[in-house]
């Protein structure tokens, strides 16, 4: 898919024979323009028009800095020909994945597990430690490992290099303070909106770069309306915006058309509803279930799957607001660790699905682990130096394991499926490096994200701002009934999933006995969480 250069002189890979360097890439570097000036003012002359060949220049330029240097998602592999190195990096956030594997000798990478899979010569086994992460942590399986014990995938803000023996190092280029700089006990609350503000803008301005249409997934809450808002703003002309709602089930509701419908008049976007009726919404569940590179939990798969299918028919690019709530506070877990005196237990009483304790009750005896690896790993995490308060110290998790491993692969998993770029605002670096400095205590007033709506009600109508907290609601597959019960029963009951064997059976009956009384704490279905599992391995052909 191109987005920048739509000619053939950026197709990869990309070989720039003088240099002795050959690269791929996925993703977008947003200042290639200011670089690739900077380079030529050094010497350097290109042959296409596009970022590949900006970063192989970067490379040869400034070495291993070079990626301190990019604005943007990225993951790449570059080989040099007169020392034999192999070099991968990933961007800060892992907005774009990068998956390896070593296979008969070599090593296997791409950007998604199911390519590598496919391929075949893969270690496929489960990784014990990885499905103990899957089930406490929230599906989140924290990198180097995933879910097959054959497969790993780079951190992101790693560069990693492989000298010609196959040893490598890792450098991790970007790890910001969680706390406040000298000075910024003189800001005031109008000092920290209007720079947050202006980095706001910055960030939208540099995603708004393509030589493709761009578009915005438009939720109607105050994260992806306040996109469509700078988007107008910074003259975006022929905006399409695109919303998703679904049947209700249980009682609750499975849209927020009123708002994303409000937001669409306002700002005279070309507006785009899509509704998926249930029928439609099964039929759905194995694409979805397909695309996903590792079990993902959230029912919003679904909707950002066909969201993305639709707006691929009309865009190649989005904007969407992934990383508000992680980077300015937005959940509900944050405020009760305010005076929190033992961070681990308070953000795992309110975050994990379980204790280990209570998955040794669920889990069959030769798939438990042999210690609490995503309790030790929640430990290490929040307590390393660098963040001043509790939540600063969970904002920080969130935002550097969490969201790489939930939402922000989330959005890029159905987004890709469908060809479609989706671009993320929320987590420009420079825009995440101002949040990480702005007290907690202003990102948690009004109901969280404070310092965010202040923004807002500079630019969009407040209706959107001052309601409860949305997002893509899937209220059938919270609430699993009719032939989403029987769906995940003929999965469970399975004969691959029999000679899994990973779960119980006293564990199996009671859920699928009464699905709707064994919700997480984060409200979630246990059975979806184990069902999609089980359907993520046979949809891999594991």
């Amino acid at each position: 898919m191109r987005i920048l250069d739509l000619s053939d002189k950026s197709q990869q890979p990309m070989v720039d024979a003088d240099l002795g360097l050959s690269l791929v890439f996925n993703g977008c570097i947003y200042n290639f323009r200011e670089l690739r000036t900077e380079l030529e003012e050094k010497g350097y002359r290109f042959f296409s028009d596009g970022d590949t060949e900006v970063i192989v220049k970067a490379w040869h330029a400034w070495g291993e800095d070079c990626v301190s240097r990019f604005h943007g998602m990225f993951a790449f592999v570059l080989h040099e020909r007169d020392s034999g190195r192999l070099v991968m990096a990933r961007d800060r956030f892992g907005i774009k994945p990068l998956y390896l594997a070593k296979a008969g000798g070599a090593l296997r990478f791409a950007s998604s597990l199911p390519a590598i899979v496919k391929a075949g010569g893969v270690d496929t086994s489960i990784d014990v430690e990885a499905l103990h992460s899957y089930m406490t942590f929230h599906a989140v399986v924290p990198p180097p490992r995933t879910i097959l014990s054959g497969v790993r995938k780079l951190p992101p803000a790693t560069v990693r290099v492989y000298q010609r023996d196959g040893s490598f190092e890792d450098r991790r280029y970007w790890d910001p303070p969680y706390s406040r700089h000298a000075g910024d006990g003189a800001m005031t609350r109008q000092d920290w909106r209007e720079h947050l503000l202006d980095a706001l803008r910055t960030a939208v301005k540099r995603r708004m770069i393509a030589d493709v249409p761009v578009g915005v997934l438009l939720s109607g809450g105050v994260d992806s309306s306040l996109i469509v808002g700078l988007l107008a703003e910074a003259g975006q002309r022929g905006l399409m915006s695109f919303s998703i709602g679904f049947e209700e089930a249980n009682g609750e509701k499975g849209d927020e058309f009123v708002y994303s419908d409000l937001i669409a008049r306002e700002f005279g976007t070309d507006h785009r509803k899509i509704f998926v009726p249930s029928a439609n919404l099964m039929e759905a569940l194995p694409g979805t279930i397909a695309a996903m590179s590792e079990p993902m939990v959230s029912y919003d798969n679904v909707g950002f799957y066909l969201l993305s299918r639709e707006v691929s028919r009309h865009v190649k690019v989005v904007q969407s607001g992934q990383g508000a709530d992680e980077v300015f506070g937005g959940y509900h877990w944050y405020p009760p660790l305010v005076d929190s005196n033992d961070v681990v237990s308070d953000y795992g009483r309110v975050f994990r699905d379980r204790s280990h304790e209570m998955l040794r009750t669920q889990l069959a005896d030769e798939w438990i682990a042999g210690h609490d690896v995503s309790g030790a790993f929640l430990e290490a995490q929040l307590l390393r130096a660098g963040a001043d308060t509790p939540v600063d110290q969970a904002l920080r998790l969130d935002s550097n394991v969490m969201l790489v491993d939930d939402p922000v692969k989330r959005v890029d998993n159905m987004t890709m499926a469908w060809g479609l770029e989706g671009r993320v605002p929320f987590l420009d670096h420079e825009l995440v490096e101002l949040a990480a400095r702005i007290p907690p205590e202003e990102k948690l007033r009004d109901g969280g994200k404070g310092i965010l709506k202040d923004v807002a009600r500079k630019v969009v109508p407040g209706e959107v701002i001052d309601r409860k907290k949305g997002y893509f609601p899937v209220p059938q597959l919270k609430y699993i009934a009719g032939p989403y019960l029987d769906m995940i029963r003929d999965t469970l009951h399975s004969q691959k999933a029999r000679e899994r064997g990973f779960f119980r059976d006293v564990y199996l009956d009671r859920l699928l006995d009464r699905p709707s009384e064994h919700i997480t704490p984060l409200r979630g279905s246990e059975l979806w969480q184990v069902g999609l599992l089980e359907m993520w391995l046979q949809a891999q052909g594991v």
